[in-house]
């Protein structure tokens, strides 16, 4: 069998691991780092897959397959999301423990890159079936999870729920309450108030700072919003406190488009109630995808990854770009940003209050105190702007990078300079 080589005119096929490890190997041409640190880094530390048998409704018993994903644990205990989906593989899972590395390490937060999945469609079993099949996944992973090993948060199909039947389960195999092994719990057994809204925020708070490094009012602003869930919609409505003008939202169904602005209060989001974005009384419907190419602003991928590549990047007209989802943008959709003079702000920063507000959590469970909304708001806005001014240094400190290089460079120093103290044992 023969494959032809992609054309210039299309993306080649890259999964999330091989994106991470480009994505390093241009942060490290820009700094003096040991080429044998980077190596380290472009492998995950461990990965582990599971079987996990679960008793369905019907009687049967069934076999999903888990992975959990160790990157790197130089600064701390492996931190990242949970996820259930169809498509999780192990590939994808070491992709992005790897960014969840970096990510941590730009906020300076003290864990590692860690991730998890399980190849399942949560949708299509009932709440029993996917209560036993966290529960049982819980036992499976008990091992190699733990407040001081790795802390599992919710993801893609995993909610406060799921997390707090892991952390149940956890508790009860180790014979004592441990709220500290996940973060994203219901705040009733540890959870952190704003913990949901979080990464939404983070996005709004960074687009705040980047349209005005570029010296634009944000109340002139025009933004939109591809993904109306709870990434998009908390930072749709976040944005519109701050005065700028969300003019077109999308969920899964399509996107709508209202040239003088949306009261985002207005619009329920696809979380709240799917389909309610693309069926609001909007004077102009559009598909999702066209809603990339607008003339705005700001455009904020806030859904899937991939979704900015070399078929669209072209014709995007945004004079700023705000990463909320993972990964939403290809290698060479990245370099055709940069080739245009279009500044792209990367998720790894924008999107990072997810893991910052998680960090916040795991630290009110080991202390055993909960910080009020107000407290875990203030500081998420603190942390986010230390992280800003760091990266945005970075940036003005090299004249040929761009903005992901600039977050890579950040978070890289931090991870190479913690091996280069712990050294290579043996």
């Amino acid at each position: 069998m023969t494959t032809t080589a992609p054309t210039e005119s299309e993306d080649p096929p890259e999964t999330a691991a091989e994106t991470a490890r480009h994505q390093l190997d241009r942060a490290a041409s820009h700094i003096d780092v040991d080429p044998g640190i980077v190596e380290r880094l472009k492998h995950p530390k461990s990965v582990h897959q599971v079987s996990v048998p679960v008793e369905m409704d019907s009687g049967e018993t069934r076999i999903f397959t888990g992975y959990r994903a160790h990157h790197d644990s130089a600064r701390g205990p492996f931190k990242g999301g949970l996820r259930y989906h169809p498509d999780v593989t192990a590939e994808e899972c070491v992709g992005l423990s790897m960014w969840m590395t970096w990510k941590c390490a730009v906020m300076d937060i003290p864990f590692g890159g860690g991730k998890g999945g399980v190849v399942a469609n949560p949708k299509t079993l009932s709440e029993r079936e996917n209560e036993r099949l966290t529960r049982r996944l819980a036992e499976e992973l008990r091992d190699i999870v733990g407040p001081m090993r790795d802390i599992p948060a919710p993801d893609m199909g995993t909610n406060a729920q799921t997390m707090a039947w892991f952390m149940d389960s956890y508790s009860m195999q180790e014979g004592e309450s441990h709220p500290g092994v996940v973060t994203g719990k219901p705040p009733v057994i540890g959870g952190s108030y704003g913990r949901e809204e979080a990464p939404g925020r983070s996005v709004a708070v960074i687009a705040r700072e980047a349209i005005d490094h570029y010296g634009h009012d944000i109340e002139e602003a025009t933004v939109a919003i591809q993904g109306f869930g709870s990434v998009g919609a908390n930072a749709a409505r976040l944005l519109d406190e701050f005065g700028a003008n969300v003019v077109a939202l999308a969920d899964v169904n399509g996107a709508i488009r209202d040239p003088d602005g949306f009261d985002t209060h207005d619009v329920i989001s696809h979380e709240e109630q799917p389909g309610m974005v693309s069926g609001y009384d909007a004077p102009e419907s559009l598909a999702n995808d066209e809603l990339l190419e607008l003339d705005v602003d700001v455009v904020i991928p806030a859904a899937l990854g991939n979704v900015l590549t070399v078929d669209n990047a072209d014709d995007v007209q945004a004079d700023l770009i705000v990463e909320g989802a993972n990964g939403p943008t290809t290698t060479r959709a990245d370099e055709i940003f940069a080739e245009r003079g279009i500044p792209l702000i990367p998720d790894i920063l924008a999107n990072a209050g997810g893991v910052t507000v998680s960090y916040f959590e795991w630290l009110q469970d080991i202390n055993r105190r909960a910080w009020t909304l107000e407290e875990v708001n203030e500081e998420l806005e603190s942390e986010m702007l230390t992280a800003w001014n760091d990266v945005r240094g970075a940036y003005t400190a090299h004249d040929d990078v761009t903005w992901r290089e600039a977050a890579y460079i950040v978070g890289l120093r931090r991870v190479a300079a913690a091996h280069e103290v712990r050294g290579l044992w043996p």
